[in-house]
């Protein structure tokens, strides 16, 4: 690279990493307003939670991501030795089964820290091992893919405990488990929730849910008989605590999700909106393209309406659902953490085709929430949970709305700067390159010619 060259790269990755290191300690400076006004240009910070699946399984071939290594190969029975093993495979449009998800089978596959019992545990739970090594890539998932190339992906997601999707869903609400163990209790959770802060604050909120029927919930889960809709007060805990159902005022805040689209339509888009989904939420064997189609809409939606300027849309998955994943998940509490999940960020303010590996999970969003409305943390848990504040830069003006594809249009490419550590080098790269030309400068009279051209560029061999 010519002297040229190397200080114009230099300069330009200084110039990102001065953006990306000032606007952290910025990102929540307050401006002026009320006790509860927002701290960031966010009025509006969606959250929907999809299900089952690792990061390995949708993004570990992603290029500059930390996704699937080299050469793994999961022993079949790690106590009989590392062969024979599965390798990781791309299962392209071949069928698959709703792997086993339990805690049970979540601690197998940590095999204490050794990572290695993914196989195992589906051969023990259900007969069928293989499957959990299972990946996709962009041409399974062109939306998610685009909009990774687009805004911000984050590689180091975990879900909040160590096993499926009730619990987790208790940690989106709550940073804690309260009374639950893996069952809703018998006389309902008892667990104060980001929505309780929310209301008590005068902030708006709405927990909207596909499909929502409000006759049933905890109380009546006993007594449902159409089993294909038990799941409601699993992905909405909300309908698990009594208060929430026989308090008029706060029972309202839950809607069903075609009233997310009147909101947006209307300009009534509350300041928090929760959603979860129920038969388009890709949960195998559900469909990934139903999947993709769903959260197009709601992102797109978003996109195209007046509230595009001032919010902010997070994506992440409920568990692991049983894939395989290769990352040790950190350990808060008894209960966790779980395995890495998918995790984007679309905003206006977003940073572009960043790949943000700051460890995360779903009470960092209740933090993001308390720090942008100045709420108490609910628990320890959100009080000490890393900061989405690196994957915005509020210091740009908001990006225009842009309908993100749901075919693949472009490749994705390692993003030029992908780490806080990288940051020290880039200012090196622009002393040695200042230093280079100075030197240059000062020696240009006593080069031969021929070298001159060489190094200015104007030389052809």
């Amino acid at each position: 690279m010519s002297p040229r060259h190397l200080v114009q790269a230099s300069v330009a990755a200084a110039a990102v990493a001065c953006t990306a290191l000032l606007t952290p300690s910025a990102a929540l400076a307050a401006p002026a307003g009320g006790p509860h006004s927002p701290a960031t240009p966010i009025h509006h910070f969606v959250v929907l939670l999809q299900e089952n699946h690792t990061f390995d399984n949708y993004f570990g071939t992603y290029p500059g991501a930390d996704g699937i290594p080299n050469g793994v190969c999961i022993p079949v029975n790690p106590f009989k030795g590392p062969r024979p093993c599965v390798r990781p495979f791309h299962i392209g449009n071949q069928s698959i089964v709703d792997l086993d998800h339990s805690a049970y089978s979540a601690r197998l596959d940590l095999h204490r820290g050794a990572l290695d019992g993914f196989v195992r545990a589906q051969h023990v739970r259900s007969g069928s091992g293989s499957q959990t090594m299972g990946y996709y890539n962009g041409s399974n998932l062109p939306f998610y893919w685009n909009v990774a190339d687009r805004y911000v992906l984050f590689d180091h997601f975990f879900s909040s405990m160590l096993g499926g999707s009730f619990l987790n869903h208790v940690y989106w609400v709550a940073a804690g488990n309260g009374n639950a163990t893996q069952t809703v209790p018998s006389g309902g959770l008892k667990v104060t929730t980001i929505f309780d802060r929310l209301q008590q604050a005068g902030i708006s909120w709405k927990f909207y849910v596909q499909d929502y029927n409000p006759a049933i919930n905890f109380r009546t889960l006993p007594h449902l008989k159409d089993s294909n809709r038990d799941s409601q007060p699993i992905w909405c805990p909300l309908l698990d605590i009594p208060r929430f159902l026989d308090n008029p005022t706060l029972r309202s805040h839950i809607v069903d999700m075609s009233q997310y689209y009147t909101d947006l339509r209307h300009g009534t888009l509350p300041q928090v909106a929760y959603l979860t989904a129920a038969g388009m939420s890709e949960h195998p064997p559900g469909s990934l393209t139903t999947g993709q189609h769903f959260v197009h809409g709601l992102v797109n939606s978003l996109m195209s309406s007046r509230e595009w300027d001032s919010s902010a849309f997070m994506l992440a998955y409920d568990d692991w659902g049983g894939w395989y994943d290769h990352v040790l998940p950190p350990h808060r509490d008894r209960y966790g953490d779980g395995f890495r999940v998918p995790a984007m960020l679309i905003s206006p303010y977003a940073r572009r085709h960043l790949i943000d590996h700051t460890t995360l999970d779903f009470t960092s969003m209740l933090k993001f929430i308390e720090q942008n409305w100045k709420l108490r943390p609910l628990t320890k848990l959100d009080a000490k949970a890393g900061s989405l504040a690196g994957a915005f830069n509020f210091r740009q003006q908001p990006r225009p709305p842009a309908i993100i594809p749901l075919t693949r249009d472009m490749p994705a490419q390692a993003p030029a700067v992908r780490n806080a550590a990288l940051y020290s080098l880039y200012g090196l790269g622009v002393a040695f390159a200042l230093t280079l030309i100075l030197h240059t400068r000062r020696s240009r009279l006593h080069w031969p010619r021929r070298l001159t051209a060489v190094m200015t560029g104007r030389w052809s061999a």
